[in-house]
């Protein structure tokens, strides 16, 4: 007989109600929302399972992470460390579903069934039944992923090598996430906790995997992870750390929270990668040679590039996507012959010259409105170095990347060069103009 697991510490851990659970987890991911622009999402996370009010901003900052994965993350494979039941491995549970105030969500029988051999893995309702270091999680994924299906595991004594076992047969391609849930340590004074958690931290992101209990609750998870990733070759970026002193705790006795992510690419082996797509278009249309191409699920992402060449030093071209409209892979290539072959401010780049140009590629986050009142306010807001800008008004648009601010650090002056860029006459009102900003991640050869 199929069952569902009610949620066990909603009203305590999260609010019961389902319109006000989901409006706090937007007010938490609004609040955690990374202004960078996203490259893929992680294959796995690391976050915390206090009370919203404790960790919730923690566990945001991780899930923000997951904005590209909906629609793609099919399965979670979630761990988290037994509180009330001790007990040997890794307990599955019998239950068809486990739900929250913002509906149930299904149990994944496929991978139970693909550990079921394994003698560390177990059956165990007890378990689950009351265990809230899992069931904090599933709101947040709920809400980031849409329809999944869940493979939970309350994981009590078990080896390293028991627990990378199960993350092994289970790690799949990207539709598959891992999710570890441990807090750090407990019931320490604010500034031993501090000492104790950024030790714990600067381990974690050795891939250390002899983290114990003092150290975070859900070690024995966290190590099989850890040893895990680090034979995969994973990279390991902390999002955010703090403890309840910081949140809504007395600094007496605190608990410490963390929150990881590990990624199968990294962002410098992401941009040798886009670069090559770049001058591999180029050099295509240059020689009438086919380019290689490149496949990876982080290529097939929507995504907006701007491509920019530069020859001996100087602008030879730049051309780019403010919407997100076509793969990543296909947008580089595009605006890379965009740049070398159709600026209207430079003839084509011919076979002779070639040699001399460097590729830039930059990769933009998604543009965000700016409000302002008047001129002064707008250059107030502007973080010279950091923000694009891209500037509206009567059908006519233009941008300036942030690399723009390596030469024109006036805000004033900026934005009276992006009027013109524009083709709006010069004495043209800021107030009449929409304006946006992004940010970006460069490449450069």
């Amino acid at each position: 007989m199929s069952s569902v697991r009610p949620a066990a510490v909603a009203g305590m851990f999260y609010p019961v109600d389902a319109r006000r659970l989901a409006a706090e987890l937007d007010d938490l991911l609004g609040a955690a929302a990374e202004p960078s622009p996203r490259l893929g999402y992680p294959k796995a996370l690391v976050v915390p399972h206090a009370g919203y009010i404790y960790s919730g901003p923690v566990a945001a900052r991780a899930y923000d992470e997951l904005v590209p994965a909906r629609g793609l993350v099919k399965r979670v494979v979630l761990l988290g460390p037994t509180h009330r039941v001790a007990m040997k491995g890794l307990a599955a549970s019998s239950a068809s579903a486990f739900a929250t105030p913002l509906g149930a969500v299904r149990i994944d029988a496929e991978a139970f069934a693909l550990v079921r051999g394994l003698p560390q893995v177990v059956v165990s309702d007890a378990a689950h039944a009351l265990e809230h270091s899992l069931e904090v999680q599933l709101p947040f994924l709920q809400k980031m992923l849409g329809d999944f299906a869940l493979a939970p595991f309350a994981v009590g004594m078990a080896s390293v090598r028991e627990v990378a076992e199960v993350l092994e047969r289970l790690w799949g391609g990207p539709e598959t996430l891992i999710v570890i849930s441990t807090d750090l340590s407990h019931y320490r004074s604010y500034e031993e906790a501090r000492a104790i958690d950024g030790a714990t931290i600067e381990r974690i992101a050795r891939f250390a995997t002899d983290l114990d209990h003092d150290e975070a609750c859900g070690a024995t998870p966290l190590n099989g992870l850890l040893a895990t990733a680090k034979a995969k070759r994973l990279g390991v970026k902390l999002l955010s750390a703090c403890n309840s002193g910081d949140t809504a705790g007395d600094k007496g006795r605190v608990v410490g929270y963390s929150a990881f992510a590990l990624y199968e690419i990294s962002q410098d082996e992401a941009g040798r990668t886009l670069l090559a797509i770049a001058r591999g278009a180029i050099e295509a249309k240059l020689t009438g040679r086919a380019s290689e191409l490149r496949s990876a699920p982080w290529l097939e992402q929507p995504a907006a590039t701007f491509v920019t060449l530069l020859k001996n030093g100087e602008l030879r071209g730049c051309i780019g996507s403010l919407e997100r409209l076509r793969a990543l892979t296909d947008d580089v290539a595009q605006n890379a012959l965009g740049a070398a072959f159709r600026d209207p401010r430079f003839p084509p780049v011919c076979a002779d010259e070639w040699p001399q140009c460097r590729v830039e590629v930059s990769l933009l986050s998604t543009p965000q409105p700016i409000h302002f009142a008047g001129e002064a306010e707008l250059g107030a807001q502007l973080r010279a170095g950091e923000d694009g800008v891209i500037l509206e008004a009567d059908g006519k648009r233009a941008t300036f990347l942030p690399q723009v601010w390596d030469e024109v650090r006036d805000p004033r002056a900026f934005l009276a060069q992006l009027v013109r860029k524009a083709g709006l006459p010069a004495e043209t009102p800021l107030s009449r103009c929409t304006v946006s900003r992004y940010r970006v991640v460069k490449w450069k050869e």
